[in-house]
């Protein structure tokens, strides 16, 4: 009696896979990809979980689209002779004519350069200003005399820009501390507020007072973010202070620096407003007028709608190739910058 003997069925045959080291070892197949226990949730279940906090943003977003993105609709008045009493559906239409009287009156040249001279002043002497003093903050030691420095540092920036010139005024102005003191030495009264020589020099010097010791809270917060182990290791190895602050803290603050330079590049042509329209009659149009003034005078107070709204228009989108090609050469450094580069 023959017996039938039944085949066993056919396994998948083993794949030999080198190892790194060099032996070769045998798999045994595909893995079997896990299932996530993680069920995706659909979107009302999403909103119900999040309501807080979109209410919470709902402010926010109302405010962004009510003065910053609704009032964009309105550039279209740089290409039309807007006439207040016609409305914008019935004011003529001229096309770029308004752009080339812009660019061709001297008034806005003017304004145009000042504008890139006091904002050179500014990114060279002011931007490096919060991060010494980051590092100075970081380098104390006693968190009293830290968070009293901090506070000093901070106040300046809640006060507006009618004070902080009311300010210099009584410590510089003809009739102010400084003068007066001079005066009771013997010497001459010097003309900080009205020479405009020297203007550039006040601006820098107002908007360090005003704004550097809150722009520093930004690499306060990446300089908490470096491993503290790095600077034990260094100074276990004999590195001191400068080393550490060369090789270890700028290094970690190089993406921090650079994000913020790429911001600054793109808003070099705001230079401030309330600034400089409060000194303009101490030191005159030549030395205060910028691209801002020029906007106000131009087409508020001069009823030139159209060509405000075409210098307002010209200035956002230098800003925004400004700031897109700086993002590029940070791409070009190895930086991130504002986002990063997408790989291929």
């Amino acid at each position: 009696m023959n017996s039938t003997t039944e085949q066993a069925p056919a396994l998948p045959e083993a794949r030999r896979v080198p190892d790194p080291a060099g032996v070769t070892v045998r798999s045994s197949g595909p893995k079997k990809r896990k299932r996530s226990n993680v069920q995706k949730q659909s979107f009302r279940a999403r909103l119900r979980r999040d309501k807080q906090m979109l209410l919470m943003m709902l402010p926010g977003v109302a405010f962004l689209l009510l003065f910053f993105y609704i009032p964009i609709l309105g550039n279209v008045i740089a290409f039309q002779d807007y006439q207040p009493y016609l409305g914008i559906g019935d004011s003529l239409w001229v096309g770029w004519q308004n752009f080339v009287d812009l660019f061709g009156n001297p008034d806005f040249i003017h304004a145009f350069w000042n504008t890139l001279y006091l904002a050179a002043w500014q990114l060279v002497f002011l931007f490096p200003v919060p991060l010494v003093l980051a590092l100075i903050v970081d380098s104390l030691i006693s968190t009293r005399v830290r968070r009293i420095f901090q506070s000093i540092a901070y106040l300046p920036h809640f006060l507006s820009w009618v004070l902080v010139i009311a300010f210099f005024q009584q410590m510089l102005g003809g009739a102010g501390f400084v003068n007066n003191v001079l005066r009771d030495w013997g010497m001459e009264p010097v003309p900080f507020m009205t020479n405009p020589e020297t203007f550039p020099v006040l601006v820098v010097v107002q908007m360090i007072w005003k704004d550097a010791g809150w722009a520093m809270i930004i690499f306060l917060a990446a300089l908490a973010s470096i491993d503290a182990s790095l600077y034990e290791a260094a100074a276990a190895d004999g590195a001191g202070r400068w080393r550490r602050m060369w090789h270890i803290t700028l290094p970690g603050l190089r993406p921090v620096i650079v994000l913020l330079l790429i911001l600054r590049i793109g808003d070099i042509l705001s230079v401030g407003f309330e600034q400089f329209i409060l000194q303009r009659d101490a030191v005159g149009a030549g030395a205060a007028e910028v691209l801002d003034t020029f906007t106000y005078y131009t087409g508020v107070l001069g009823g030139g709608w159209s060509s405000g709204a075409a210098a307002g228009l010209a200035k956002g989108i230098v800003s925004a190739l400004l700031i897109y090609g700086a993002n590029k050469l940070a791409h070009r450094f190895g930086e991130d910058g504002i986002f990063a580069q997408r790989v291929r």
